[in-house]
């Protein structure tokens, strides 16, 4: 794909008593980005300096950013932590973020983190912002985290039991996340559901069934519990149909600003069906009172020492590709796992465009 990006080092925001530099990807419009050199000070007492090793890719939520289409009414709930700019444009966005501590608490020197921190090369944030990634889950592999602790979030909402029968409707990062954790409690059934045949593979692979979509409804699923992730109206109204009777979906789908046309006649009301919201930007209110999210996190960070969760990593590009990967968002042609960006040359280019100077 062409380069639609500005992928020049435009400087922005860096002030002459900065002792170092940072290298940011801001989206400026729909599916068009620049790198911008930003300054860094000094980590005061209680912070951290990190160098990002890798970042990942959200492909559902940050395909919306970069269509421009966050509603304006979700603008401020829609903010990540440590979000640069305002929606629509321009604005520095991500929240899939693993480093290396250069500068902080002896507790975290040299130490492998995950932050909720946008698409760039260093940063410096408050130590508690910052979350210990376990010895044994690789670096790559932690980016997964928001995707697992969106799982977490999702089966803590939908409360699976032992023995459960549980259906997830959509095989993308976030289904195939729901279903490799579901897939831990004792007994259960998990069937993943989708319209790519492609995605048998993947389903096995994480140890759990597959079914075609077209083919869902007449297979024998029972499911005591449904989860719609295909980001689909389609998928919504399949997953209303395969709900059992007095049962409900909870979807972890966000649709931005599109309208969703769903079925709401026939046996919806007959058969007494409830569909219920999924949002990761809260703790469920089934665990609000005894976790945190910071608590969900580590949650989410100790499952990642699976390693079947690699199966959900996609492709992977240097930074420079951001322009790219930002345009294939706004297209919708980004692949559905998730898209690591690595950050290792990131200081020789700052350090290139400081000696040409």
């Amino acid at each position: 794909m062409a380069v639609t990006g500005n992928t020049t080092q435009t400087p922005a925001a860096v002030h002459s008593d900065a002792p170092d530099a940072a290298i940011a990807w801001w989206t400026i419009g729909p599916g068009q980005g620049e790198f911008r050199s930003e300054g860094l000070p000094r980590p005061a007492e209680g912070e951290a300096s990190v160098r990002t090793l890798w970042t990942g890719v959200s492909r559902g939520t940050e395909a919306l950013v970069a269509r421009g289409e966050v509603p304006e009414s979700e603008r401020t709930r829609m903010r990540a932590p440590f979000q640069g700019g305002d929606f629509p444009f321009p604005v520095k966005y991500g929240y899939l973020n693993v480093g290396t501590v250069e500068e902080g608490p002896a507790s975290l020197q040299g130490r492998t983190v995950f932050a909720l921190v946008p698409h760039q090369s260093r940063y410096v944030v408050a130590a508690d912002a910052l979350v210990a990634v376990p010895e044994s889950v690789p670096p790559r592999r932690a980016v997964l985290a928001g995707a697992v602790e969106t799982a977490v979030n999702v089966l803590w909402d939908a409360a699976p039991l032992i023995g459960d029968r549980v259906v997830i409707v959509g095989a993308g990062m976030i289904g195939c996340a729901i279903a490799r954790v579901a897939r831990g409690i004792p007994g259960a059934d998990v069937t993943l559901v989708d319209v790519d045949p492609a995605k048998a593979a993947i389903a096995r692979a994480l140890g759990v069934r597959f079914v075609l979509g077209p083919d869902a409804e007449d297979q024998p699923l029972e499911p005591d519990v449904v989860v719609e992730a295909s980001g689909s109206g389609t998928g919504l109204e399949l997953a209303l149909r395969l709900a059992p009777t007095d049962g409900e979906v909870v979807v972890a789908s966000w649709y931005g600003s599109r309208a969703v046309p769903i079925e709401l006649g026939a046996d919806f009301h007959s058969r007494r069906l409830t569909i219920r919201s999924s949002q990761v930007g809260a703790v469920s209110p089934r665990r609000r009172g005894s976790r945190t999210t910071r608590d969900r996190l580590a949650v989410a960070l100790r499952l990642l020492e699976d390693p079947a969760f690699d199966l959900l990593l996609g492709g992977g590009s240097s930074w420079r590709q951001l322009p790219e990967i930002t345009a294939s968002l706004a297209a919708g042609t980004a692949g559905e796992l998730c898209h690591t960006i690595d950050w290792s040359s990131a200081g020789e280019a700052l350090s290139d465009e400081r000696e040409s100077k």
